[in-house]
């Protein structure tokens, strides 16, 4: 494929300007339909960024025989059926973390996109952060391994507002969201499937109807063990904060920056043609289009990631 691959996206929300800005670098790459909730809003947004169809109707923009793919950044309980539809209308798809929010949806989109031999993709970030691929590129070098993992992922989320503190009109999840990136990493940076998962749980929010507390402990069949905390009630620094421990070394991990475990900031400016996790991953998602290929984090390759998921909720109860 050597003309412009033209790309429908969904969601324009906090997610979705963050691919609509990565997108912006990168090349043979146009994007000509913009799907969201809210259409005087969702035609701002369009406005600024040059895109000429505008729709609140996914199907509509599904409809256009010129897309050649979509990326999904909607509410997570969209995420497999939406994804199915974009496959069953011959599109390339890129769904935004979590591919579904139960198993059973996961392998459906797996077994529909190994049917249509489409590139569907999960935007599974931390693959993509230049941070995380400095660890990677140390380990697959034999110069690091992975002793254990403690990963804390706090936000202050006690309504149902994004990322840009905006309200929300769906409900997001620990287990099923946020957990989904570090059980994922987890297994990628070891090289080896997990083999051991436990989960407890805080309290149910009365409103929410989730829990707002969570830890998980995580084993690799290599022996390498994994601690994540989660909360939704932490008032103070909000994110993903992920410590690696070596036989060589200790690395902060923080987005797509890297430290020592002295707090030594490590230059990874060198890692990838970008410092921004988002256009690595969206650049990976067109590169696996023009060159007929599986991408990095393919619908197929992170769904052990679900199968552990679907494990620890089976637990949780």
């Amino acid at each position: 494929m050597t003309k412009n691959i033209k790309l429908a996206l969904a969601g324009a929300g906090a997610f979705g300007i963050k691919h609509l800005d990565g997108i912006r670098n990168i090349d043979g790459v146009e994007v000509v339909s913009l799907v969201s909730r809210e259409l005087e809003k969702t035609k701002e947004v369009a406005a600024k960024y040059g895109i000429g169809h505008v729709t609140t109707d996914l199907a509509d923009s599904l409809a256009l025989k010129e897309v050649d793919a979509v990326i999904l950044c909607t509410p997570t309980q969209m995420h497999a059926a939406q994804s199915l539809a974009c496959l069953k209308a011959g599109k390339h798809v890129q769904v935004e973390i979590p591919l579904a929010d139960s198993l059973k949806d996961a392998q459906a989109v797996v077994d529909l996109a190994k049917q249509t031999g489409l590139v569907a993709m999960c935007g599974h970030t931390r693959r993509f952060n230049p941070s995380h691929q400095y660890v990677k590129q140390q380990i697959s070098a034999g110069t690091f391994n992975i002793q254990q993992m403690d990963v804390q992922t706090y936000f202050f989320r006690r309504t149902n507002t994004n990322a840009l503190g905006q309200p929300r009109s769906w409900t997001d999840h620990l287990l099923w969201h946020h957990a989904a990136h570090t059980v994922d990493l987890f297994a990628y940076q070891c090289g080896s499937p997990i083999v051991q998962a436990n989960a407890v749980q805080g309290p149910i929010h009365p409103t929410l109807g989730i829990a707002m507390d969570m830890s998980i402990q995580l084993k690799a069949q290599s022996g390498a063990i994994c601690t994540l905390s989660l909360s939704f009630n932490n008032d103070g620094p909000l994110g993903t904060y992920f410590r690696y421990i070596g036989d060589s070394a200790t690395y902060i991990a923080r987005y797509d920056d890297l430290f020592t475990g002295k707090e030594e900031k490590i230059d990874v400016s060198q890692v990838a043609v970008s410092m921004n996790g988002i256009e690595l991953q969206d650049r990976e998602f067109f590169a696996a289009i023009r060159e007929g290929r599986e991408p990095n984090a393919s619908v197929a390759s992170v769904l052990p990631c679900y199968q552990v998921l679907h494990q620890l909720e089976q637990q949780l109860g």
